[in-house]
């Protein structure tokens, strides 16, 4: 077999990322806040669910604050914010934004198909959505 190598060594950043929230959900003592940044790399379909709902269960306990470009993390998440970035005068500017509502289901439609108006991707954006809504209450 291969030689024992350090974690962060033979490890790719969605792995660790992965490798961090598991030892979190089993860790008794945790810091107030935690940060995940695309934690959910590499993943899709019901692994990406099951990241999603952990993430969820840990945020019962927690402040997490999670970077996500999937439609599935984001659904199952309290709040929503989108950052976005965009260049004026030469210079790039920032800006979050925290949303809710029908603009929520837009942003989940455009992260599960690019298009926003695609009806369908609003249907499962909204299912997605409820979906949240229902683990949250039962």
């Amino acid at each position: 077999g291969s030689p024992l190598l350090p974690l962060a060594r033979v490890a790719s950043g969605g792995e660790l990322a992965r490798t961090m929230l598991a030892l979190r959900l089993v860790l008794t003592e945790a810091p107030d806040t935690l940060v995940f940044d695309e934690v959910d790399a590499g993943i899709g379909g019901s692994a990406a669910v099951a990241v999603g709902r952990n993430l969820a269960a840990l945020g019962a306990r927690h402040q997490v604050l999670v970077v996500t470009h999937l439609a599935q993390v984001a659904a199952l998440a309290h709040t929503h914010v989108v950052v976005s970035k965009r260049v004026l005068a030469g210079a790039t500017l920032t800006t979050a934004a925290r949303i809710d509502g029908q603009d929520r289901v837009d942003e989940v439609a455009r992260m599960l198909s690019g298009d926003e108006a695609a009806d369908s991707a609003r249907r499962h954006a909204a299912d997605l959505l409820g979906d949240r809504a229902k683990g949250a209450s039962g």
